[in-house]
């Protein structure tokens, strides 16, 4: 799977519909996920857009480890 493991996908589609914390941080996953394959689609990027990409990837990686923190509370349901 290119966004997260199958096991995780599945534990967020059981609790997003009430969990409003875990949409939020999921939306803007997928969000930042679709911005950031614009820029790896293109052959050259400019230094400014080296950076921008570099920023989303710093927030999807720190959006990610919040739905993982989000996750562990259900595991251990």
């Amino acid at each position: 799977m290119t966004l997260m493991e199958e096991a995780e996908e599945s534990l967020i589609q059981q609790h997003i519909q009430q969990d409003e914390e875990l949409k939020r941080y999921w939306e803007d996953h997928r969000k930042l996920e679709a911005e950031l394959e614009d820029f790896n689609k293109r052959i050259y990027l400019t230094p400014e857009e080296e950076m921008e990409k570099k920023n989303l990837q710093k927030k999807k990686l720190l959006g990610k480890e919040k739905i993982y923190k989000i996750l562990e509370k259900y595991r251990k349901m």
